[in-house]
């Protein structure tokens, strides 16, 4: 669904936040993007739905195909009418507008492609949705405006998502709700999903594969079920590796990390 083939992303032509990077998302599959702050995780995702220019970014070399086709000098708003959605981080709602406006906006994504907008199928996965339908989004609670932002992208009826940091500033519970929406809607629409996490743990719980990126590269990639039981893995993104906090264990886990050797 979804092939970057050795892309090199720049700001502002100096400053390199990708380098030779490449990643395949299969149809009807979850794939997780893991990383730490700064790593190139949601440049991968602007550059894949072509937002980079918004913030005098540029995709310098490389391919980016979806659907097989190339999407170079594709506008963002054809891309979302071919069936690429973006769900960003800091969900991006229209705080002024209702929810059920905020849903009617995403509605235009389907303009000539007749469809009619299914509404009740959002209210049915997040209930208190429709309990709000009327409210102004900006009182929302941060679980309920990601609840939002999820909801325009089903509005759109994507083939694809991509989904940037959707567990961000969110209670566990709240977290639970959203991830078993994401499973949901793969196991049930089809929709394949390229999700970008920082928390391992429960991207794992809905993804198929993962891969890992360091300093604008991916370094790591594989089924999650290995990647599960890899000791630097556990070690670093799980919290299950034998460190206890100690400074030392760090320095050792960095010594040792095999993608930077």
């Amino acid at each position: 669904m979804l092939e970057i083939e050795n892309i090199e992303v720049s700001y502002h032509h100096s400053v390199q936040a990708l380098r030779g990077l490449s990643l395949t998302v299969p149809d009807g599959k979850i794939v997780a993007l893991l990383g730490t702050n700064g790593a190139g995780k949601t440049t991968t995702l602007k550059a894949a739905s072509n937002l980079l220019a918004l913030e005098f970014g540029a995709l310098e070399a490389g391919r980016i195909r979806f659907d097989g086709q190339d999407t170079r000098g594709m506008a963002p708003d054809a891309l979302v009418r071919a069936g690429l959605f973006h769900v960003r981080e800091g969900r991006r709602i229209f705080t002024e507008m209702s929810v059920e406006e905020n849903l009617i906006a995403a509605s235009y994504a389907l303009q000539g492609r007749g469809i009619a907008p299914d509404y009740d199928k959002v209210y049915a996965f997040f209930p208190r949705l429709a309990e709000r339908r009327r409210q102004v989004a900006g009182y929302l609670s941060g679980g309920e405006q990601q609840m939002l932002a999820f909801g325009r992208a089903m509005v759109a009826r994507p083939r694809m998502i991509l989904m940037d940091e959707p567990s961000l500033g969110l209670a566990p519970k709240v977290v639970t709700e959203i991830f078993d929406a994401i499973r949901r809607l793969n196991a049930e629409e089809g929709v394949t999903i390229l999700l970008v996490e920082q928390n391992a743990a429960v991207a794992f719980s809905v993804a198929d594969r993962a891969y890992v990126m360091e300093h604008g590269q991916i370094v790591m990639e594989g089924a999650v079920a290995v990647l599960r039981e890899d000791p630097d893995i556990r070690d670093f993104y799980l919290g299950m590796g034998g460190a206890g906090g100690s400074f030392r264990a760090v320095k050792h886990y960095k010594r040792r990390k095999r993608w930077l050797s």
